[in-house]
């Protein structure tokens, strides 16, 4: 395909004005409470899109637009439990996390949270969670770099492996640099386009079908199962995407958004900013597949997934399709940018400044960090080198592995005083093993997704084994009754 010279002006203005925000946020960062957690400075606006960009990655570009373009409204389940899973925990989480992370010795991770929660002074609890992180990080990483590539290699025809390595570049460099306050700004500005294209593009592909009512007109000719929201539905899949909703709970690159908040009197405001983002969003994408079914009925797409993409050269000039395929960017690298932001901060100070130099300064901790960023965003790259790697089919379960491992761990964690640290452990511990090896399962009830009995089993071990345990240490009560007084406050 030749290169459309102002639709790559128009992306490499968006990738240098993002590379300047990382400059300026590596100004204000001081220490690595400043690299992992903005020193919890972040305003409503930021914290609510942040937080929706780092959830969203490439999938809400690409992904369920092409899943409801092959399968029409009968996909819709899916995000009803995506939005679903947002607001409870926004409604929930947010402030109760925010609250306890700070009383808890002003924890700056999630691992950093659990050990101090429980006073664990054998580091098993920090180190093991660390452990989920990367293990998950690395692979949902690297896959999100190969669909960045993939979208550089088809738009502008680059070579793939020069593909996979710009787009690497460009997020190392301000997540290197300006970590979280960079990654929550460009996130911040990123939400907001990856919005605008997903109300422009479905809005103008409706008008081009001759209004809504055409466009259901065309769609129902084409298959009239395409309008249905039961169409193709059993129990189990309509379960297996409801549950979905559950993975928001353990999500680490989420929930640092609640703990980096400036203020609990901010959560309400976020969380409508976050919802009304999140719920329109998704409709959006929704739309794009949808009104893709008719539109592309006379030449079908030989894939799918490029729906938004063709819809973005076909209806618009090259300098605003520029800005709308930035806006898939825009999905890819908000995402990244958490997960390698997360994963350097459980390096840093959870294997080196717990196990190896206890004593390590703020600035050397920082160091670290960075250092981290760059180990696992080389293991990533080299992991997603091929396109084909089997590398990408651990990233249907990676969403379940965080939500099914920390979830119930920081449910419980919250609201329930009695909970001990082996409760925890095991926790951890089941919820994790249980996806992965659910996901090796199929057949009858095992085509279920790995998320909803891994949540399940997570949360009865952690009530069993906490209640076996003997009741938490008088230091831990004392400490969970502070942050329960806090929160009324």
């Amino acid at each position: 395909m030749d290169i459309n010279i102002p639709t790559l002006i128009a992306i490499i203005v968006y990738l240098v004005g993002m590379l300047l925000i990382g400059v300026l946020a590596a100004r204000m960062t001081k220490d690595l409470s400043d690299y992992v957690l903005g020193g919890r400075g972040l305003g409503a606006g930021v914290a609510a899109l942040s937080a929706g960009a780092s959830d969203m990655s490439g999938w809400l570009m690409l992904g369920l637009p092409g899943a409801v373009y092959l399968g029409g409204m009968g996909e819709i389940w899916l995000p009803i439990g995506l939005a679903a899973g947002a607001y409870l925990n926004w409604q929930f989480v947010a402030k109760p996390l925010r609250v306890y992370t700070e009383v808890a010795n002003d924890s700056i991770t999630v691992p950093g949270y659990f050990e101090n929660r429980f006073h664990d002074t054998s580091k098993l609890l920090r180190v093991v969670s660390a452990i989920v992180i990367l293990v998950f990080f690395t692979f949902y990483t690297s896959s999100s770099l190969v669909g960045g590539a993939i979208l550089l290699e088809n738009s502008f025809g680059m070579d793939y492996t020069l593909a996979l390595w710009v787009g690497a570049a460009v997020i190392l460099s301000y997540t290197l640099f300006g970590g979280f306050l960079a990654a929550s700004w460009t996130d911040f500005i990123q939400g907001i386009l990856m919005f605008l294209a997903l109300i422009i593009i479905p809005i103008t592909a409706i008008q081009e079908l001759g209004g809504w009512n055409e466009t259901l007109d065309q769609i129902s000719a084409i298959d009239p199962t395409h309008l249905d929201v039961a169409s193709g539905a059993t129990f189990v899949g309509v379960v297996s995407l409801l549950a979905w909703g559950l993975g928001y709970f353990g999500q680490p690159h989420i929930l640092v958004r609640f703990m980096g908040l400036k203020s609990t009197n901010d959560v309400p405001k976020a969380r409508l900013i976050g919802m009304t983002w999140m719920v329109l969003s998704l409709f959006g994408a929704l739309f794009v597949g949808f009104a893709g079914i008719a539109y592309f009925a006379d030449a079908p797409l030989a894939n799918s997934e490029t729906v938004f993409i063709m819809f973005s050269q076909i209806l618009f000039n090259p300098w605003v399709a520029g800005f709308l395929l930035a806006a898939i960017l825009s999905a890819i690298m908000s995402t990244v940018d958490s997960q390698l932001l997360v994963s350097s901060s459980a390096l840093a100070q959870d294997f080196y400044k717990s196990i190896f130099r206890r004593n390590a300064s703020k600035k050397e901790e920082m160091i670290v960090g960075r250092i981290a960023v760059l180990g696992i965003a080389i293991i990533a790259i080299f992991l997603g080198y091929n396109p084909e790697s089997k590398v990408l089919e651990l990233v249907s379960y990676a969403w379940a592995g965080f939500g099914a491992a920390f979830g119930p761990v920081i449910i419980l964690s919250l609201f329930w005083k009695r909970m001990t640290r082996n409760g925890a452990l095991a926790g951890i511990i089941v919820g994790a093993v249980t996806v992965i090896v659910w996901a090796q399962l199929t057949g009858g009830l095992f085509d279920l997704y790995e998320l909803a009995p891994g949540f399940l089993f997570a949360g009865l071990a952690i009530i069993i084994v906490s209640l076996l345990d003997k009741a938490p240490s008088k230091e831990v009560q004392e400490q969970y009754n502070q942050y329960k007084s806090v929160l009324k406050n």
